[in-house]
């Protein structure tokens, strides 16, 4: 691992990236990492874009990912994907969401959901797509895909040694500590099984 790993979390208003930052950083924190952070939100509550970033590592002295800076590029959705591909090193590692969620000029009809950007990601980086709504949905519950994602973000920079059961349920409501728990355990095996099949 370099002496600094740098994290961009992409996704849509009320998707839950912030809350993955926040179980994230608090892990890292508690494995003993130096962690900075950063979050830019657009109209977050009304399905804009949110961006968050999370470096670790021995020592970190600036919360910004630049372009060209992420280690890893997590995006919890897919055309948000497109947009932070900038930030993605060109050893970098995006991890995506099989999901699109139509942004208001679509939904009015005034532009159309582009095509084929998925295919589009994997010609240009090393991607790898988790089908985290599918996955939540089966579990019973499909707004803790954000924590599939979580799950699938920690196999991928090997982090499976923190305490992560600890973390989430001193983070979530009580009521849901079980069904995020299970979504993160499924989002890591969903890597495992993603590693296997390549």
């Amino acid at each position: 691992m370099p002496d600094v790993t740098s994290v961009v979390l992409v996704g849509v208003g009320g998707q839950g990236t912030i809350l993955v930052t926040s179980i994230l950083s608090a892990g890292l924190v508690a494995a003993g990492f130096d962690v900075k952070t950063s979050e830019i939100h657009g109209l977050s509550q009304r399905g804009g874009a949110v961006n968050t970033q999370v470096r670790f590592g021995r020592k970190v002295h600036s919360p910004i990912v630049g372009n060209g800076g992420a280690d890893f590029l997590v995006a919890f959705e897919v055309v948000e994907a497109l947009r932070g591909l900038a930030f993605l090193k060109p050893t970098g590692r995006l991890i995506v969401n099989d999901l699109e969620i139509a942004p208001a000029p679509v939904l009015i009809g005034r532009i159309k959901y582009p095509k084929g950007v998925i295919r589009l990601l994997s010609s240009k980086v090393d991607t790898t797509v988790v089908r985290a709504h599918d996955i939540a949905a089966g579990l019973g519950n499909p707004r803790v895909m954000n924590l599939v994602i979580l799950g699938a973000l920690v196999e991928a920079i090997n982090l499976g040694n923190i305490a992560w059961d600890n973390i989430i349920a001193g983070t979530v409501k009580k009521d849901f500590v079980d069904i995020n728990i299970a979504a993160f355990k499924a989002g890591r095996r969903e890597l495992a099984h993603c590693h296997q099949a390549a």
